[in-house]
Formats: C-alpha cells, structure tokens, sequence
C-alpha cells in the first residue's frame, strides 16, 4: 500500500510565502513524475507544478515565477514553495504521483488528501 500525506497549508495574508510538502510511504520501488493540483470552491481541479524524475518541471501560467516544485527522492517527498501568495491560490491543495511498487515498473497513480491554503488579509 501506498500513501501520500501531505502537510504545510494554512492562513497566510497577501504577499506572504507557505511551503506545502508531500511524502511518500509504503511499498515504493519507484516514483514517476510528482505534481501539485488544487481546486477552488466552485471549480475544477487544476494542475499546479509538476516535476519529473529528471528534474524537469512544469508550472501553470498563473503560479509561474512565484511557486517552486522541488523533490527529495531519497525521502519520497515533493515540496512546494510559494511566494507571493495572492486571494486566488486560495484552494485545496493535492499532491500526486505516479509510483511503481515494484521492479516490473507498472506506475500507478496516487493522490494525497489535500491540504488548505488560504491567502486572506
């Protein structure tokens, strides 16, 4: 069994910085891309950032330049770190991966159970 937890969120006023972080436990051989997605009240989930086992990452437009996507593969863990937070990141956040529990390399995908960031002054 695998899971994602993640931790991080909270209340923050406009302009402040938070540092979501996601670990990943269990029977892991190994881990894919890892990402970040939230939804809004009234909205779609929407991806966030995403970093490959390369270290190749990809943000949407609206966090580019503000938000870094990072991992620790020796801690199975992704981090998040945001910067300039404005009123709309308000979300849940969710945390991602893709991971194969063994050597045969079938990649399955898991979410985390969301984490709130609320930018509010």
């Amino acid at each position: 069994q695998v899971q994602l937890v993640e931790s991080g969120g909270g209340l923050v006023q406009p302009g402040g910085s938070l540092r979501l972080s996601c670990a990943a436990s269990g029977s892991i051989f190994s881990i894919d891309r890892m990402g970040w997605y939230r939804q809004a009240p009234g909205k779609q989930r929407e991806l966030v950032a995403t970093i490959f086992s390369g270290g190749r990452t990809d943000y949407t437009d609206s966090v580019q330049g503000r938000f870094t996507i990072s991992r620790d593969d020796a801690k199975n863990t992704v981090y998040l770190q945001m910067n300039t937070l404005k009123p709309e990141d308000t979300a849940v956040y969710y945390c991602n991966a893709l991971i194969a529990r063994t050597s045969l390399r079938v990649y399955y995908e898991y979410w985390g159970q969301g984490t709130q960031v609320t930018v509010s002054s």
